[in-house]
């Protein structure tokens, strides 16, 4: 894990450095740094700081806390990020209104339970674009939109705590924005729009990265999309919830798996949120052993191309309901 850390906190930040220090006048070389530091960027995200900030790093918490600030330093807010990622998904995994994953614009259909509108019958087409969208979005509006909900569902408590939230967001965005756009535009002797256009190639790529491992392991046409009855209960308990709702995929792939911090184990990830990735691997046969033993489904797609090809169906399956 230190040593993985240090490889994508330089795969993102020495590009930026290189870009800030070293004269060049090479644009494709300009578009090639900022996509390496993007590449960085989705390993901070995936690998570094999903642990930290699920506090399954380092049994240190100030260690966990420091290392979950990583995702400050991309542009996010770990901050929101818990409250949407731990608290809301992880505790309603794919039940409609309650996960936030799957409570997408409306133009977007990743639960059944959720209305249809004749452009959905398109989204399998059109959802990838919207995918490498997404971190653009992360860094520019949604962590306000998102504070803004939370304080009105009452995660965020008062306002005072409210206040403090959005301020937090704004300082580590100027922060952000300064090191990975001000900064160069101002320093190199490239135009501003093409400084501009670098770093919108830099967040598509980030974007569908993380989007795409994120979203295959939940929305998916062997899943389950359950939702309590009307007093608020759900049939299952929440381990067996876990599993019926969330799928592994390309298990064997170690590069994968290093890469996006064990991810494509989301089976093991949601039994053991405080579990550090690095053990995922070895926690798999006991887990499949022991759904097999009580009947329980244990979800799991051999390959990344076919867990895209399923999500895909799945993404058409969902659109036809218009």
């Amino acid at each position: 894990m230190v040593a993985k850390t240090a490889f994508m906190l330089c795969l993102f930040a020495l590009p930026i450095l290189i870009i800030l220090t070293i004269p060049f006048h090479q644009t494709w070389l300009l578009f090639m740094l900022y996509v390496i530091s993007g590449i960085g960027m989705a390993g901070i995200g995936m690998g570094v700081m999903h642990d930290a900030n699920h506090g399954s790093y380092s049994k240190n918490r100030m260690v966990n806390k420091v290392l979950g600030l990583t995702l400050n330093m991309v542009g996010a807010n770990a901050g929101m990020w818990k409250l949407q990622h731990n608290v809301l998904h992880h505790s309603f995994t794919n039940i409609h209104h309650g996960d936030d994953d799957i409570n997408t614009p409306p133009f977007l259909k990743f639960s059944p339970d959720r209305p249809s509108k004749a452009i959905h019958r398109y989204q399998h087409y059109y959802t990838w674009f919207f995918y490498s969208l997404a971190t653009l979005s992360w860094v520019t509006s949604k962590d306000f939109v998102r504070a803004k909900r939370y304080y009105q569902f009452g995660l965020l408590r008062t306002k005072r705590a409210y206040h403090r939230r959005i301020w937090n967001i704004i300082i580590w965005k100027v922060i952000y924005f300064s090191f990975i756009l001000v900064l160069p535009i101002l320093v190199t002797s490239f135009s501003w729009w093409m400084v501009f256009l670098a770093f919108i190639s830099m967040h598509l790529v980030t974007g569908m990265a993380i989007s795409t491992v994120f979203q295959i392991a939940h929305v998916m046409p062997d899943l389950e999309f359950p939702s309590p009855d009307e007093k608020g209960v759900m049939e299952t308990n929440r381990l067996v919830h876990q599993m019926v709702t969330t799928t592994n995929f390309c298990p064997t792939n170690r590069v994968l798996t290093w890469f996006i911090g064990g991810l494509n184990f989301q089976v093991e990830h949601h039994l053991f949120p405080n579990v550090c990735h690095v053990h995922y691997r070895k926690l798999a046969p006991i887990v499949m052993k022991t759904a097999k033993e009580f009947n329980i489904p244990y979800n799991s797609e051999a390959s990344f191309y076919g867990a895209i090809k399923s999500h895909s169906r799945m993404l058409k399956e969902l659109g036809r309901a218009a």
